[in-house]
């Protein structure tokens, strides 16, 4: 393995049920649980943080008339509730969970502290931190290497639809072609927007390499850790 801790980011939308329409796929989240546990029992240290569009979006919502630092609240909210699904689906699998949030939520989550993240990463725990960065303006990828910095993973893991960073949208141009490695600035440079700029800008400034890769097919997380590049792109 070429990591020991990591950041694993996945979008709501990878949670959906497209065929019934429902917000969160049960199935979906069964064999995600399924193959975290194979990975945490590796040894490898996971923080997950969790997108909220499957449920709610602030940006397409201000665009609506949704005054956006509210709408932006809202899809933190949204964050919760997948964070929520995903520490119930772990916890059926037997994976030890907590979630942080970073909007107090004394009821149903932790806040975050990032002594205690880190000190129930050594512990074998997986954390998953919710609620973004807990202000609005923020995206969910920013949390995500905000987090990474904060814990000191050795990765941010990026988990979307599409097996890896693309020069254009695969799914538009049939001539798109798929980079093996790239670096920070040519991502930002050509607005490549697998990740917003903020997001790859702090990446950039820890050091902190981020793999994006495709999480629909079972046992690509194992392949990524691994370095498999046939599977996704390194940006570094």
């Amino acid at each position: 393995m070429n990591f020991k801790r990591i950041v694993l980011k996945i979008s709501g939308e990878a949670l959906k049920d497209t065929k019934e329409g429902h917000a969160i796929d049960q199935e979906i989240l069964k064999n995600l649980a399924r193959e975290l546990k194979e990975v945490t029992q590796m040894g490898v240290e996971i923080c997950m943080v969790v997108g909220g569009g499957n449920i709610f979006r602030g940006l397409a919502a201000s665009k609506k008339g949704v005054d956006r630092t509210t709408g932006d609240y809202m899809g933190m909210l949204a964050t919760t509730i997948n964070g929520l699904a995903l520490m119930n689906a772990l916890e059926n699998e037997g994976v030890e969970v907590r979630v942080q949030t970073a909007i107090p939520m004394e009821k149903i989550a932790e806040p975050f502290i990032v002594r205690k993240a880190i000190r129930h990463l050594e512990k074998g725990r997986l954390v998953i931190f919710v609620a973004g960065t807990g202000n609005p303006y923020f995206s969910t990828d920013t949390a995500a290497s905000l987090r990474a910095a904060e814990v000191q993973a050795d990765c941010v893991f990026k988990a979307t639809n599409v097996d890896g960073v693309y020069n254009k949208d695969p799914k538009k141009f049939s001539d798109a072609v798929r980079y093996e490695k790239i670096s920070y600035a040519q991502a930002i440079n050509e607005k490549l927007e697998v990740m917003d700029i903020t997001a790859f800008s702090m990446c950039e400034n820890s050091k902190i390499p981020i793999f994006v890769f495709d999480m629909n097919s079972y046992g690509n997380i194992k392949k990524a850790l691994q370095g498999d590049l046939a599977i996704g792109t390194l940006v570094s």
